[in-house]
């Protein structure tokens, strides 16, 4: 069982793994070596509540892929262990931070200091130009 939050856990079967070689520079090792570990998650055909699911949908983030699957790539180490679980651990932060719902902000009027400093800002920019037109030749 995977746990995303108290009332949320999602069945280890769920998620799908692929183990591929990594890209990059690495030599021998890295060219025999399948260490790169890679999750996929179905978001529609899991056992996500709909709030999840529909704000994961809504998510824009480049793991997100257009048919609803979570994609993450992990090949910062050399162990395919280790980068299983860091890819475990990006899965859950991205699937909590869906159900984070953010504030909506509060209108609020400039204040008459913050309008002060932006005309005299203003008034500067126009002196500088001013300077640097050309005067009527002599």
């Amino acid at each position: 069982m995977i746990k995303i939050s108290n009332s949320v856990q999602l069945q280890d079967s769920e998620i799908e793994w692929q183990f591929i070689r990594s890209s990059g520079a690495g030599g021998q090792h890295l060219n025999k070596v399948s260490t790169a570990a890679q999750l996929i998650f179905d978001i529609k055909a899991s056992s996500l509540p709909e709030f999840y699911k529909q704000q994961l949908l809504n998510k824009r983030d480049h793991r997100i892929t257009q048919s609803g699957k979570i994609i993450i790539k992990c090949q910062q180490s050399r162990s395919q262990d280790f980068n299983r679980q860091t890819a475990l651990e990006q899965f859950i932060t991205l699937v909590t931070s869906a159900a984070q719902v953010a504030k909506k902000r509060i209108a609020t009027k400039p204040t008459r200091n913050s309008q002060k400093r932006r005309v005299d800002a203003k008034k500067q920019r126009g002196a500088t130009k001013a300077l640097r037109q050309n005067k009527a030749s002599y």
